[in-house]
């Protein structure tokens, strides 16, 4: 393993390192405006959702890495404490990168990168209409984390306002997260993009206090087939099943046809009963896996 001390890196290396290796990550699409009324849209990638009572995102306009100086976006909420953080999803990310590139003082990236301006509600700088969600926010703090090149300024923004487009809504009024397909930052120019073939759910172990890896046997923990994933999925579980519900188990044809093939060799067993119960877990069937491992 490579092992890098902070203090031998120069700061263009570590900012290569840290960006491939932290992500994804989150776009916030700024819109702020100066004192003067002037318009600026900028993307920051140094983003998240920090609480929720109060509803509080934080992002950072960095000093640029080249030359030290300080980014458009940081010196307008300086003078006007208040943005709008619009969502960047994949119908947009090319303009929205075409709003990242230097322009000069006073040019508005709403132009320059083709997206349309509405009017905010409760602040001054103007909504990103392509957006599908829209945040209007007052800045409550800024706080530098230094002053030399790379250095971050975190905005610490309350939110006060939010427009979602009906849309990506499902039934319930709920955003439907296969309706978003949001994008995000990874290294260099690389992106990612949240699309429905690449979404999948994992149980929050909160609803339930799982028996946890330690709890597994010791045969299934150690298992040439099973993954760590796999052993998170069954050490999630409140409850292992019982032997007569893994027996019962046991004869269904699909189970029993691997118990009939394997009479006499313990190891091939158990074997295909750890592929078999590879697959459930896959599937997502975790009770049906441990019926299986049970046997």
């Amino acid at each position: 393993m490579l092992t890098l001390d902070i203090k031998d890196l120069s700061i263009p290396d570590l900012h290569n390192y840290l960006q491939y290796a932290i992500a994804p990550r989150p776009i916030c699409f700024a819109s702020t405006v100066d004192s003067e009324g002037n318009v600026n849209l900028s993307p920051f990638s140094f983003f998240n959702l920090f609480g929720t009572n109060p509803p509080t995102c934080v992002f950072s306009p960095s000093r640029r890495v080249r030359d030290n100086t300080t980014k458009h976006t940081l010196q307008n909420i300086e003078e006007v404490p208040e943005c709008v953080i619009n969502i960047v999803t994949y119908d947009m990310v090319q303009q929205t990168s075409l709003a990242s590139v230097e322009y000069p003082k006073g040019v508005n990236e709403f132009i320059k990168s083709g997206f349309t301006p509405v009017p905010s509600l409760t602040v001054k700088p103007p909504r990103v209409a392509e957006s599908p969600v829209q945040l209007e926010c007052v800045v409550k703090e800024i706080k530098a984390l230094g002053d030399g090149p790379g250095a971050g300024n975190l905005v610490i923004a309350e939110i006060k306002m939010i427009h979602i487009d009906e849309k990506i809504l499902d039934d319930n009024g709920k955003i439907d997260q296969q309706k978003l397909e949001l994008v995000a930052r990874l290294g260099g120019d690389w992106y990612c993009r949240v699309s429905k073939d690449n979404l999948f759910k994992v149980a929050k172990p909160v609803r339930t206090i799982g028996i946890g890896v330690d709890s597994i046997p010791y045969a299934v923990r150690n298992s040439k087939v099973l993954t760590g994933n796999n052993l998170g999925q069954l050490g999630n579980v409140e409850v292992l099943p019982t032997d007569e519900e893994a027996e019962a188990y046991g004869q269904s044809p699909e189970i029993k046809e691997i118990l009939d093939a394997t009479i006499g060799d313990s190891q091939t067993r158990e074997l295909q009963l750890h592929l078999k119960a590879k697959q459930l877990l896959d599937e997502g069937r975790v009770e049906e896996a441990w019926k299986v491992l049970l046997i």
